[in-house]
């Protein structure tokens, strides 16, 4: 399996986060320099040949070979560029069939399924300043733009000295396009410009983002087992203990001083689960039935008692059903707040909805605080976890909230 990477290593996450995206970087290039290498060779056996037998015209031969060379190169250049507008298109094109129809999800190849709305959300392109109400589902105007209600949380929870770290969990068909659209052969993560340019709006504006792309990227890249469930909307158990491996190692530093000793234990199983974009596939469409996928279960080895949310906590896990998922549902102690109170060695508490995770989750943090006056004193990060899709499909969309009173 494809974890546990780089526990100890001293390496922060955003380190993790550059890293990989260098090595996939590194890997493009070495393969355009292989290309071009071999374009020279056959270049330089053409020039070899030709002077000796065809003289003169040898070498005209020979500068014609090398611009048709370059021609060439030069298309395929472009045709690489292009790739992710044709994805994007290729999307756009299948979002508008599916709403037509109705239809909340698609089928891909081997048994994999898509969630329209993620398709949507990828074929939007900018989705922030002037162009947030020419794409966002939100009601109103003026809740369509995330980065003021996002900028506006963050400031609230610093005033209070609490940290914010965002963790956005990038749509499945970003990470598996191959898998929705194979007739094309974009790069995993083509389709990830517009959130690259949101991420780093953000981090200027002074707002800790941890992007998941990158690892779920590079994790796939060996073939190992899946990020994500094939027939659901959700990361596997898998993309699960990615994520809480990438928050911790983001947390490490901040955590000086408050992580103890881990008294958890884990142990992989298999689970089966049928997925949510089953039920969601047309009537008539073919239900490819349960699929097994193996989670990594925690206990408190020291009670021998499963994890539970810990409302004293200077951690809150805040977000929508990634933070819930296998959990409280398809499985039990093998969710996101599992997987961090075993790798931080504390546990975090929890609030979490199988809604939207840009709005609701942050009226029931204020409802809680309004409850315990004394609540948000306790807290000094708060980690909030959605879908990625959210920044355009939240039906709520993306208005300011108060934090308490």
């Amino acid at each position: 399996m494809c974890l546990a990477f780089d526990r100890g290593s001293g390496k922060s996450s955003r380190e993790s986060e550059l890293s990989a995206r260098s090595l996939i970087h590194k890997r493009r290039g070495l393969a355009a320099l292989e290309a071009n290498f071999r374009q020279a060779k056959h270049g330089y056996r053409v020039w070899a040949m030709c002077p000796a037998t065809f003289g003169g015209v040898g070498a005209l031969l020979f500068f014609c070979t090398l611009q048709l060379l370059w021609q060439i190169s030069s298309a395929c250049g472009a045709m690489a560029q292009d790739m992710p507008n044709q994805f994007v298109a290729a999307l756009a094109a299948k979002v508008k069939l599916l709403e037509k129809e109705n239809a909340a999800a698609v089928a891909g190849v081997d048994g994999w399924l898509f969630l329209t709305a993620d398709l949507r959300f990828l074929s939007a392109g900018r989705f922030w300043g002037d162009s947030a109400a020419a794409v966002s589902r939100a009601p109103r105007p003026d809740f369509a733009d995330p980065l003021p209600a996002i900028l506006d949380f963050n400031n609230q929870l610093k005033e209070r000295g609490i940290h914010l770290l965002v963790v956005p969990v990038p749509a499945k068909a970003a990470i598996y396009p191959e898998k929705l659209v194979p007739e094309l052969t974009l790069e995993s993560g083509g389709a990830l410009m517009p959130l690259d340019n949101f991420y780093e709006k953000l981090r200027e504006e002074g707002v800790d983002v941890l992007d998941l792309a990158p690892r779920f990227l590079e994790c796939r890249s060996k073939e190992h087992e899946d990020v994500f469930c094939k027939t659901d909307t959700h990361w596997s158990g898998v993309g699960c203990v990615l994520a809480a491996q990438a928050i911790a190692e983001r947390l490490r530093d901040i955590l000086t001083g408050l992580r103890s000793p881990s008294t958890y234990a884990s142990q992989w199983v298999e689970i089966s689960l049928e997925g949510d974009l089953s039920q969601l596939l047309g009537a008539e469409a073919e239900k490819p039935g349960p699929e097994k996928i193996p989670v990594r279960r925690i206990v408190d080895s020291t009670a021998g008692s499963s994890v539970a949310p810990d409302p004293n906590s200077s951690l809150l896990l805040l977000g929508d059903s990634f933070t819930l998922v296998f959990h409280d549902f398809y499985a039990t102690n093998a969710g996101l707040l599992d997987q961090l109170a075993l790798e931080l060695g504390i546990c975090p508490d929890l609030i979490g909805t199988r809604g939207s995770g840009a709005s609701a989750v942050r009226v029931s943090l204020y409802r809680r605080a309004m409850k315990d006056p004394g609540y948000l004193a306790k807290k000094k990060i708060v980690i909030w976890c959605f879908a990625s899709r959210e920044f355009t499909e939240a039906a709520q969309g993306w208005p300011k909230l108060p934090l308490a009173k």
